[in-house]
């Protein structure tokens, strides 16, 4: 950590003093109850990107006509974004020590820029695929680069509070995609949904090159390219591998998560001799912090459920429903919007209660949420529908806000951006492994009343029953673990002289009582 007033690359006054100096009489840090003006843009272009991310829902039917694809192909608009996030990821802990602040932003955004220009005027889908692919490169530095600033330049005692903004931002967009997509479909061509985006994105760009400050002091290094092509291989097969579940046969499926899994130990075992030198591409002593750990299979069990709710409920309401892509976007609107309005609230709560008395009720919302879902039927009032995907929403931000927040927290500061690079990487995972197995279970289940002469519509449903059945054990798996979480972490102490605690017994925990 630097220990002067002196910014890394000399840009003038305007940055701003390390986050121990809180009380630096120079009135460059933030206020108290203020969100710094550094993570005011991030988060700005934050929503930016993820929203980009989901806008492609509902645009499925249209490019499956206009470009000649199947749906398979069409899918893989999709499945390549979530590939490219989970190889891509890895590497940006290392990236984000490496260079500064703004570079890192100026990185990010001018490669998303350049896909979602490529998109708006490719010629043919093997051209839009190649630009999807460009958008998530950019798209996978932006959350790693706002959560390793937060935890930078916010002090401890206000952590949960902006984190809350944070979540409210990165929330809101999922939640108005699909309604966006569905509003822009309506009005014309699937090129409208990035022409859209681009002007927006660049005017993020210009004002947060224009304001922006670096934080922190870049460190000098050189990269270790196996480590690069193990991680990308390894994540990469994993995520494909479990999105292959559900489509038809399990062998390739499961050979190409296992060549996943097998990467990846590679992978660990590379960067555990590195760390020996201290140049891991990813560091693995984050896992040495017990409520790190933790946080980061509540995490993990979360976007499980999360994204299960999200592959169900559209093939429910579209299929089973009769509703419109626009319409359902407009009944899951308001849990999205209720999640994200709440992040400030749960903040605030998180930063005077700590992270137990959040992540215990908001998991034993998940289930009873999810419990509710298992008695979908083709007559289920649309409001009970919205009232539960309500619930699960508020219940999933008193979770995650504290989640995120509590992990990291319990991180040295030099940790910061491999703890947030760890965290994406896993969401990435679950969320394939949770899509993977709610729709191989509702596929199993369907197949298999459809053989004991069932109709094909009593057959989804059941197989959707099933899947929340499983999705709800999940949730109850996410409240045993909240149990083990002391009330409050205080921030692990970095390795000084003689003396100084080791990494595995330098966090120090309350009692949990």
């Amino acid at each position: 950590m630097t220990t002067t007033h002196e910014p890394a690359d000399r840009t003038p006054s305007r940055e701003l003093p390390p986050p121990d100096l809180e009380n630096a009489p120079t009135g460059r840090a933030p206020k108290a109850g203020r969100t710094p003006a550094v993570i005011r843009l991030l988060v700005l272009a934050t929503f930016v990107v993820i929203l980009n991310e989901t806008i492609m829902i509902n645009a499925i039917p249209r490019l499956m006509t206009d470009m000649n694809v199947t749906e398979q192909a069409a899918q893989w608009l999709s499945t390549a974004f979530m590939l490219t996030m989970a190889a891509v990821i890895p590497v940006t802990g290392w990236f984000l020590q490496r260079v500064s602040t703004r570079r890192a932003y100026a990185t990010a955004m001018g490669v998303f820029l350049a896909g979602t220009a490529l998109a708006t005027v490719a010629p043919v889908f093997e051209v839009l695929l190649v630009a999807r692919i460009v958008q998530a490169s950019g798209t996978a530095v932006m959350m790693p680069l706002l959560m390793t600033t937060l935890m930078t330049v916010v002090p401890e005692h206000d952590r949960g509070r902006v984190m809350g903004n944070v979540t409210m931002a990165i929330s809101v967009a999922p939640a108005m995609g699909p309604a966006v997509s569905g509003l822009i479909l309506q009005l014309g061509s699937w090129r409208f949904l990035f022409a859209a985006v681009l002007p927006v994105a660049a005017l993020v760009t210009w004002r947060g090159l224009a304001r922006l400050e670096n934080v922190g002091e870049p460190q000098p290094g050189s990269i270790d390219w196996f480590s690069v092509v193990a991680a990308a291989a390894g994540f990469g097969s994993l995520v494909y591998g479990l999105s292959r579940f559900g489509g038809g046969g399990t062998a390739v499926p499961a050979a190409i998560v296992l060549t996943g899994l097998v990467m990846i130990a590679v992978f660990a075992v590379r960067q555990l001799r590195l760390q020996r030198r201290d140049v891991p591409l990813l560091d693995l002593r984050v896992l040495r912090h017990p409520a790190y750990a933790l946080s980061l299979l509540l995490m993990s069990l979360g976007f499980m459920a999360m994204m299960g709710s999200m592959i169900l409920l559209p093939i429910y309401l579209q299929s089973l429903r009769g509703l419109s892509p626009l319409q359902t976007g407009l009944l899951v609107m308001p849990g999205g919007l209720a999640m994200g309005l709440l992040g400030p609230v749960v903040g605030r709560l998180f930063d005077r209660l700590g992270a137990r008395a959040l992540i215990i009720p908001g998991s034993i919302g998940i289930v009873l949420a999810l419990a509710g879902f298992t008695q979908v039927s083709t007559t289920m009032p649309y409001w009970q529908v919205l009232g539960l995907h309500a619930l699960l929403m508020v219940s999933l931000a008193a979770t995650f806000t504290p989640v995120f927040t509590h992990g990291l927290g319990a991180l040295p500061s030099r940790l910061y951006s491999h703890g947030s690079s760890m965290l994406g990487t896993l969401q990435q995972v679950a969320a394939a492994f949770g899509t993977a197995l709610v729709v191989t279970v509702m596929a199993g289940r369907a197949e298999s009343r459809i053989a004991d002469g069932v109709t094909r519509t009593v057959a989804q449903l059941d197989g959707m029953r099933l899947a929340f059945v499983i999705s709800a054990a999940l949730a109850l798996v996410m409240v045993a673990t909240a149990l083990l979480l002391p009330k409050r972490t205080k921030p692990a102490e970095e390795p000084a002289a003689a003396g100084a605690p080791s990494e595995t017994t330098d966090m120090a925990l309350e009692p949990v009582c």
